[in-house]
């Protein structure tokens, strides 16, 4: 005979005292959301027992009757929240209630403010629903047992919201677990059976599980009493009490839209992402056919802790047939789309289909393929009606929503059509290439955009100054994903997009302009050949070419990229992720008119000669966002060029 385990005390992790701590101080403006969670969490334990009983259907037993039960206890300040699920063994207990937040802890810390709201924004992305008891409770105990263990192999876990909990095997009669929190003295209102009904139906109405409390208390009725002869005083009736639904324990996206109100969809909302903020907007869809399924997905109003790892778990749900298959189903929306919340409930796949077979599976592809549109539509609908909305969507998610321009060939220019960009046009406004397009000069066939690291560089860049003589609108670009992305976005509406900080310089047919200034960089070439030359001389195979142009009207030089080369945000990327970027050569533009340049065609001392290419070139060079090869050099440079000019 095995011998049982004692009772041990263990401690919570360093960061999860911290997050203890924080839940325990109630950042949350309402405590209500406890029991929803709870709820919850016991409806995810109902979900996995039906899915693992499909393979395994002995773990049902005579129980097949999944359920989910809350009891009160006004005199002793209890509330009980039990299921029938899968329930936890005494290793399981420890590992999802003793440490918070599993990984990732430490960084999540990092990110609190002291801004109360914002906190309680984050506690709500890392999913630690559990924890919420303690904003109405002192102390929570729990007590599990695993679907197929023995009565004599489940735990009780117990915890008073400090830095310890203390964990202990027990007998238990029944599968599932059972979470008693011991209310505190400021929260005793909860301890009520009426107060609790209005809860769940509140927040946990579209549960699928049956939510189950005592029928409200009646007449008192025996069930075991004796009649008495006359004369004889009737023993008291003992009250026989019977549980009730509470809920509608109907899964929401399969009833009809006419009888779901808004406040349904917001709750279910909350209850699949565990967000506390409303969706922004959300598309629910019947597809009946070839493949039967029913879809429900949502755009977030704020992105997850973890929205820019990769590698994390993403995805929509998956039921088939209304039972629960699995969480994060990333086979049904392209990477790009990751955001993107909700379900998908499809009739035509097996019930015993396994990760692999969803992945070649001509079905799965069909319905990626149709979610992946409704996605690209109801963004479009929330662009055109809502664009306030639309911004701060924007704000958000437009970073990875460009990742799809190099992961969605097909979907490519719907995507592009989303995009809103700062311009020159001015300060706030965000433009669309769509607006732009409509408001192209008479001539301009091309799409002008420049990269650079931030706002502020690109909107003081040199490479702006003959667009600026021009009054032609230029796209600034300064997100880190920029330069990788817009690579992958060759035309749009049958323009060219050009990078104006690469190449030779083309404004298309804009009037007068491209002839006069095409001729002004010919007369200019031969007139100042001489200094090029030097110029090229002296900086050596740091460029590949010296050439006067008529881009600059303010600056003296800049850097010109060929148009295949790696420009300096995607070598930064590249650097910082451990990789080598190929090598080379920009091209140096001057503008002949310049102070600094014809300082240099009249200078005859070889030294100074030097030090004023190198200047220019460096000059250049961190205009356009490179590194310096050699700062120290440079500051020598400037140095003595200040020395000499006293």
């Amino acid at each position: 005979m095995a011998r049982k385990k004692p009772a041990q005390t263990m401690g919570f992790q360093t960061e999860a005292k911290q997050l203890l701590h924080l839940m325990i101080n109630s950042l949350y403006s309402n405590r209500d959301i406890f029991l929803r969670e709870l709820i919850s969490n016991a409806s995810d334990a109902a979900d996995k027992l039906r899915f693992e009983s499909l393979e395994n259907p002995e773990l049902l037993g005579d129980d097949t009757e999944l359920h989910i039960r809350v009891d009160v206890d006004t005199a002793a300040g209890t509330i009980s929240v039990s299921d029938n699920g899968i329930g936890m063994s005494r290793d399981e207990a420890v590992a999802n209630l003793g440490t918070i937040a599993h990984s990732g802890t430490a960084e999540f810390l990092g990110n609190l403010t002291g801004d109360s709201k914002r906190d309680a924004n984050l506690i709500g992305q890392f999913g630690v629903g559990f924890y919420s008891g303690f904003l109405v409770a002192d102390k929570m105990v729990v007590e599990s047992r695993r679907a197929g263990a023995k009565p004599g192999d489940a735990v009780r876990w117990s915890c008073s919201g400090e830095a310890e909990f203390t964990v202990e095997t027990i007998k238990r009669e029944q599968r599932g677990t059972t979470v008693t929190l011991f209310l505190k003295e400021d929260a005793k209102e909860y301890a009520n059976e009426w107060r609790l009904r209005s809860l769940v139906k509140k927040y946990s109405d579209h549960i699928a599980v049956p939510v189950e409390m005592y029928k409200p208390e009646g007449p008192a009725q025996s069930a075991d009493s004796t009649a008495k002869g006359d004369g004889e005083e009737a023993e008291p009736a003992t009250p026989v009490r019977e549980y009730e639904r509470v809920n509608a324990a109907t899964a929401l996206w399969l009833r009809p839209r006419k009888d779901i109100s808004d406040d349904d969809y917001v709750a279910f909302y909350k209850h699949v992402s565990h967000d506390f903020e409303k969706p922004l907007t959300w598309s629910h869809n019947r597809v009946e056919g070839k493949l039967d399924y029913t879809s429900l997905i949502y755009v977030p109003a704020h992105a997850p802790f973890d929205l820019y790892n990769r590698d994390t778990p993403r995805g929509i749900k998956l039921y088939i047939q209304r039972t629960f298959i699995m969480d994060d189903a990333e086979q049904f929306l392209p990477l790009y789309l990751r955001f993107i919340k909700g379900v998908v409930d499809c009739a035509d796949l097996p019930l015993n289909v396994s990760r692999e077979i969803l992945q070649s599976s001509a079905a799965v592809d069909s319905i990626r393929g149709a979610l992946t549109k409704r996605a690209l539509d109801i963004l479009e609908k929330l662009a055109k009606d809502q664009p306030d909305d639309y911004k701060k969507f924007w704000a958000v998610f437009g970073p990875v929503l460009k990742e799809g321009l190099a992961e969605d060939f097909a979907n490519r220019e719907r995507i592009a059509g989303l995009l809103r960009f700062p311009t020159t046009r001015g300060t706030e406004q965000l433009v669309s290439l769509t607006d732009y397009v409509a408001a192209m000069q008479e001539g301009q066939d091309k799409i002008y955009y420049l990269v650079g690291d931030s706002d502020t560089a690109i909107r003081n860049s040199a490479y702006l100054e003959i667009f600026r003589k021009h009054g032609i609108e230029v796209l600034l670009l300064s997100e880190r994903i920029d330069e990788w992305a817009m690579s992958n976005l060759p035309e749009f509406d049958g323009k060219t997009l050009q990078d104006i900080s690469r190449g030779e310089l083309d404004l298309g047919a804009l009037g007068e302009a491209k002839d006069k200034d095409k001729d002004k960089d010919q007369e200019a070439e031969g007139e100042h050949s001489a200094v090029l030359e030097r110029l090229k001389e002296a900086l050596g195979e740091r460029v590949e070419k010296v050439r006067s142009t008529s881009r600059l009207t303010e600056s003296p030089a800049c850097l010109v990229l060929g148009q295949g080369d790696i420009g300096p945000q995607m070598r930064k990327l590249l650097e910082a992720a451990g990789q080598s970027a190929p090598v080379s050569k920009p091209v140096l533009e001057i503008n002949p008119e310049h102070r600094l340049v014809t300082r240099l065609a009249s200078e005859t001392d070889q030294e100074k000669i030097a030090d004023l290419a190198g200047l220019l070139y460096d000059q250049a060079a961190l205009a356009a966002g490179h590194q310096l090869e050699n700062p120290a050099l440079f500051v020598q440079r400037l140095n003595r060029l200040l020395f000499s000019a006293e």
